[in-house]
């Protein structure tokens, strides 16, 4: 603790309180529209939220003091995406199912230190193809809204210019500001939603079935490998820090696995946040930038306890707003996967299949469009990049018999 406080400056506490507020800016609206989905209860939702910003918080507050490096420990933005299509086809309880397994197999991943192996293995472009599909629905549903109220949206979307031209790290943020201000003024806002309430964790028996599995624990896998944990690990990397990915790994899956019959959908190392607590700008020294890390774990902590008022002022707001803030969120990460899918030209065709599979939405034999994109892709793949086996050269010089 001594050394927390020594160490203790006011641009690193306040790096990491902008990252966690940027959390919930936009990817928390994803878990809204899944719920919404999903027709689940308020009190439910309440424990998602608890789960995800106690484990979120608790996690890179000891991670942090552990390895003395801002570790940001974030919910899986994709994997929320992929519940907004899957929960209304499944029960809550086989979803829980589904975290356990995709929890428990990445905690085998991490402890196996087998994290750069698998990576290596996948082709880069099909599981950005899967990502981008799986994100496609949030950025047409941004302009889809325009329908709905359209001062509000063009309003927002132009803050979003704005600020990515200005000050693009604020970008979110700055949308979230100007939504809730017009909707305040516009007296769209549904006052009588609003509450102030603790969140209580609520148990869901996970159930067990082969298609979900598939269908969710395949996929969220596959998005938490590649979408999450690699460029999380990328942004650690590239301002200096050498932290292993393997405990990185298998403390998240752990926490993932002890919150998920509360609804906790997976928790991971975050990339986009966790490079405003990487940098200069939380602190000169890159030693003492570990702080950020914690400040950011202890406003997930705070923000966790009245996760039943967070939810209520979420309801309280127009679907436009909330429609128009996950599109802009997600606008980076969409882009990021549509360029990551197309860079290569070899696997260019298998990513583009993997892409529109999975954007279709399309269902086969109970199986989701995510599972069937990765299902094409690869096929595709391997079937325009291997290539037959010659005949050994020793073999043809053998005389006639």
């Amino acid at each position: 603790m001594k050394t927390l406080l020594r160490d203790c400056s006011l641009s690193a506490v306040v790096a990491g309180f902008i990252a966690t507020v940027i959390s919930y800016a936009g990817p928390l609206v994803i878990i809204f529209q899944a719920a919404k989905a999903g027709g689940l209860p308020q009190d439910v939702l309440s424990s998602w939220i608890w789960t995800i910003s106690i484990g979120s918080g608790v996690l890179g507050i000891l991670l942090s003091l552990r390895y003395k490096v801002p570790i940001i420990i974030a919910w899986s933005a994709p994997g929320s995406a992929l519940l907004v299509t899957m929960l209304p086809d499944i029960t809550l309880n086989e979803a829980v199912g589904a975290y356990v397994v995709t929890s428990v197999v990445l905690l085998l991943v991490g402890l196996s230190g087998a994290f750069d192996r698998i990576i290596n293995r996948l082709p880069a472009a099909i599981a950005a193809g899967m990502l981008a599909g799986i994100l496609f629905r949030f950025g047409t549903g941004l302009f889809i809204s325009i329908k709905e109220q359209p001062g509000l949206v063009l309003a927002m979307f132009a803050t979003y210019l704005a600020f990515k031209r200005a000050l693009p790290r604020y970008a979110v943020l700055a949308v979230l500001v100007v939504g809730v201000t017009i909707t305040v003024a516009s007296g769209e806002l549904q006052s009588e939603a609003l509450v102030i309430g603790l969140a209580t964790p609520t148990w869901i028996a996970p159930e067990f079935s082969w298609q979900v599995m598939l269908n969710i624990a395949f996929p969220l896998v596959m998005v938490a490998l590649t979408g999450q944990f690699v460029p999380g690990m990328a942004v650690l990397r590239n301002d200096g820090y050498s932290t292993p990915a393997s405990p990185l790994i298998s403390s998240s899956a752990l926490g993932s696995l002890l919150l998920a019959p509360f609804g906790c959908h997976g928790l991971n190392v975050a990339a986009i946040t966790a490079a405003i607590c990487t940098g200069r700008e939380a602190h000169e020294n890159p030693a003492k930038r570990y702080v950020a890390g914690v400040s950011g774990g202890v406003l997930y902590l705070l923000l966790g306890v009245f996760g039943a008022t967070l939810v209520s002022i979420f309801t309280a707001f127009p679907p436009a707003l909330i429609a128009a803030l996950a599109g802009l969120a997600l606008l980076a990460a969409i882009g990021g996967a549509l360029s990551a899918a197309m860079a290569m030209p070899a696997d260019r065709e298998a990513a583009l299949i993997t892409f529109l599979v999975t954007a279709s939405g399309m269902s086969f034999l109970d199986l989701s469009a995510a599972f069937w994109g990765l299902i094409f892709g690869i096929a595709a793949h391997l079937f325009l990049t291997l290539r037959p086996v010659a005949a050994n050269p020793a073999d043809e010089r053998q005389p006639a018999g």
